[in-house]
């Protein structure tokens, strides 16, 4: 903090150029300019301070009690006071320090999300709605991509207890099979909240689409515009949405009385790579399909792209349905059916159920929260 030489303040310093290797201020109070003895710019440089309360206190020759009342507007402080507080607190770039007020009061006003990947809308839309509830509690975020890696997500995890977040709103990795980093949440009594992927060992909130029914739905549209020999390409074994649209599609065949062939349903790790080589594996059968159930959209385009390449006419010789409903699906050629999920529904519910299990602490009771899916009928699936 700089002082000027004459009348001593703080508030009314600013700087104004360099003079002979030293920097130049400037008193608004005083009118004069000048340089310390002993400071040259690269001091200057080298000199870093975050401001605190001591800081705005001296700066006005009031009590730290005083300002940290006025940064808290406490009803007790006079609104002159107050005014003058912040508004040094505005000059010297104050930053209240989170985390040690979060020592103190047991509370960081805080959650922690952790997603797979950013990669498609999908994620970023359900972080935006979570975000739009949060803020409006009065909460902040802190966001971490786990990159589809168990060993990122368990640092992910780590960084989140380290900050003392509140509560935190988890979709898991398709490589996440042990749970040991999430338990961690449980044991320091932090709430969790599980979304899209989910664990089902764990006795926790979760926020889920119905993917069997937008399966059986998507399934059961094919069968009605006359497609009978059906594949499915389905997600991780280890993700529970891969075993409820699985289910979905096998229980749609039976309802028509079509059969299951084990040969018509691939598992795809969801990279564009791997959901490339499912598509061949399927178009490459001696009897190959003539329509596909995808896990998820950008898996659908990937089959799209591999069967115009092989001159395979969509949706004549293949009908193709997606699940997400991204936007990247209405801009290809045919247009993409797909079931849509209420992707910003799913993050707005998340939220709301964690910050109920903060509000309630120990009193709170797990529950699982369901939300219905849309079948969006495009010229994909359609004869």
């Amino acid at each position: 903090m700089i002082k000027c030489i004459r009348c001593k303040h703080v508030h009314a310093i600013t700087k104004s150029g360099i003079v002979r290797g030293k920097q130049r201020y400037f008193c608004k109070d005083c009118n004069i300019y000048f340089t310390l003895p002993h400071e040259t710019t690269a001091d200057m440089k080298h000199k870093k301070h975050m401001t605190t309360i001591v800081d705005i206190a001296k700066a006005l020759n009031v009590s730290k009690s005083t300002v940290s009342r006025a940064l808290h507007e406490h009803a007790d402080i006079n609104p002159q006071t107050r005014d003058a507080v912040l508004e040094m607190a505005r000059q010297l770039d104050y930053q209240p320090n989170l985390l040690a007020k979060s020592l103190v009061n047991s509370k960081s006003n805080t959650i922690g999300i952790i997603v797979p990947e950013f990669l498609t809308y999908f994620f970023p839309t359900i972080i935006m709605g979570a975000q739009q509830v949060a803020a409006e509690a009065g909460y902040h975020v802190i966001i971490m991509q786990s990159q589809e890696s168990y060993k990122t997500e368990v640092a992910n995890a780590n960084v989140l207890l380290a900050n003392r977040v509140d509560g935190v709103l988890i979709s898991m990795t398709r490589e996440t099979k042990k749970f040991d980093h999430f338990k961690a949440f449980e044991k320091h009594g932090i709430p969790v909240v599980f979304f899209n992927r989910v664990c089902d060992e764990m006795d926790t909130s979760k926020v889920l689409v119905n993917d069997y029914e937008g399966a059986l739905k998507a399934v059961e549209h094919l069968i009605k515009n006359g497609y009978r020999n059906i594949a499915h390409i389905g997600g991780p074994p280890a993700l529970l949405i891969t075993h409820n649209r699985l289910r979905g599609y096998k229980d749609a065949l039976a309802k028509y009385k079509l059969p299951f062939k084990t040969e018509l349903v691939v598992h795809c790790n969801l990279s564009k790579k791997d959901a490339i080589s499912c598509a061949e594996q399927l178009l490459n059968l001696k009897n190959p399909p003539d329509a596909v159930f995808c896990v998820n959209d950008p898996v659908a385009i990937q089959l799209m792209l591999v069967a115009k390449k092989r001159k395979i006419k969509i949706p004549a010789a293949l009908g193709i349905v997606g699940f997400s409903n991204e936007p990247s699906g209405e801009v290809i050629d045919p247009a993409l059916t797909t079931v849509q999920q209420p992707v910003a529904d799913i993050g707005r519910s998340a939220a709301g159920i964690l910050l109920e299990a903060i509000a309630k602490g120990e009193e709170y009771k797990p529950e699982k929260k369901s939300l219905k899916t849309t079948l969006i009928v495009r010229e994909s699936s359609i004869k």
